[in-house]
């Protein structure tokens, strides 16, 4: 990813600086919050889709900065909000906010930067923009919600599967690029086509992630970390939607009822792997891979374009 990071390391540089201006407070508690909060920040994925789909359309100026902070800020909330609900005690490796601070500020602190990433639009009348940041975190809340009710019973269809991750993981993504090239372009069409190609690498990236808590490899999260969570991955749920009765029966049972027992997850992983839901999952993410791929096709050589197309390889070829 550093052939991509070099092709916008000047706009990284300058969307670091006002990022840090964005979330700054003159409340001392909460300044000191966003000061721990930016110092761990991740590979900042969705700023460099934002910056790139910009300049596939035309030069990155306030707009597109403006538009890859409000990317950041709603995707931090998200983030400190999740780790509540979850009641996440780490994040990145590090303390979790709600660990350091408790659940309340956690809540307060995500608020805060959803507020700021609303005022950010509405002051500079960006609002285009706004709107497509805010159908997808529309989008978000509802395939969260979605996936509590669908899971419940631990026996959903693929289909289901796919849109629960569509709006939970790959909503945000997929507005990143819409956005980043309706800041430079304005063009409602190629917006649309940006918003597609952010998708399909969503779901890449999410089976990606899937397929994490079947590997042996240190990835941040335990292995089985989503079986102890009665999370359904696209591994799982082609296994049990393809198991014999007794079998089904068998994996149903220990998720609900042994999730925290290393044996018993041990076997659950193994009977995924015996029954190919490993190979499964990554014929999907291949799948989805090749349909960025085929978007992309459709705009003309850029620097730009290969660094999309350098970024949709890291997606789905990550180790962690």
């Amino acid at each position: 990813m550093e052939k991509t990071r070099q092709i916008i390391d000047s706009e990284l540089k300058i969307f670091e600086r006002k990022f840090n201006e964005a979330v700054r407070s003159n409340v001392p508690l909460l300044d000191r919050i966003m000061r721990y909060i930016v110092k761990r920040k991740g590979k900042q994925m969705r700023p460099m889709f934002v910056f790139l789909s910009a300049r596939m359309f035309g030069e990155i100026d306030e707009p597109t900065y403006r538009t890859a902070a409000l990317i950041e800020l709603l995707h931090t909330a998200t983030l400190v909000h999740d780790d509540v609900v979850d009641d996440a005690m780490e994040r990145r490796g590090f303390f979790s906010v709600n660990a350091l601070w408790k659940n309340k500020i956690a809540v307060l602190v995500g608020d805060y930067l959803l507020s700021k990433g609303l005022l950010l639009s509405l002051n500079n009348k960006d609002f285009r923009i706004l709107q497509i940041l805010s159908d997808a975190v529309r989008d978000m809340s509802e395939g969260e919600l979605l996936q509590i009710e669908k899971t419940r019973r631990l026996n959903i269809e693929e289909s289901i599967y796919f849109e629960i991750i569509k709006r939970k993981t790959a909503s945000l993504l997929a507005s990143a690029c819409a956005a980043g090239a309706y800041s430079t372009s304005g063009d409602e069409e190629l917006t649309a086509r940006m918003h597609a190609f952010g998708e399909t690498i969503g779901i890449a990236f999410q089976i990606k992630d899937d397929l994490f808590d079947y590997g042996t490899e240190d990835v941040g999260k335990p292995r089985g970390i989503d079986i102890k969570e009665k999370k359904l991955t696209l591994p799982l749920i082609y296994t049990i939607n393809h198991a014999t009765p007794e079998l089904r029966k068998r994996l149903i049972y220990l998720i609900k009822n042994h999730n925290t027992d290393k044996d018993a997850v041990q076997e659950v992983i193994q009977a995924v792997i015996d029954a190919g839901g490993i190979s499964y999952a990554a014929a999907k993410m291949e799948e989805y891979r090749q349909k960025a791929f085929e978007i992309l096709a459709s705009f003309p050589e850029s620097e730009a374009k290969s660094g999309l197309i350098e970024l949709v390889n890291y997606t789905t070829d990550r180790k962690y």
